[in-house]
């Protein structure tokens, strides 16, 4: 994922990925839209999360979905 997306704080949920300047995994993300929830919910859920955010970590997980197919 994007370094301007993404961060880590070993003190916060044991360094797992965050969207940037939020407390919010982007696995939250995953899960939410797996449970059928749909992006706009998730974004009220999480209004830390910009919509810019969430779509960027989408694209770039299905980029990175497409990469691995193709090894």
């Amino acid at each position: 994922m994007n370094g301007d997306l993404v961060q880590t704080d070993s003190e916060l949920h044991d360094a797992t990925p965050l969207f940037a300047g939020t407390r919010v995994p982007i696995q939250t993300l995953f899960d939410c839209l797996a449970a059928g929830d749909t992006l706009g919910l998730f974004l009220f859920d999480f209004p830390s999360v910009s919509r810019v955010m969430a779509v960027a970590a989408l694209e770039q997980a299905s980029r990175a979905r497409r990469a691995a197919g193709r090894s």
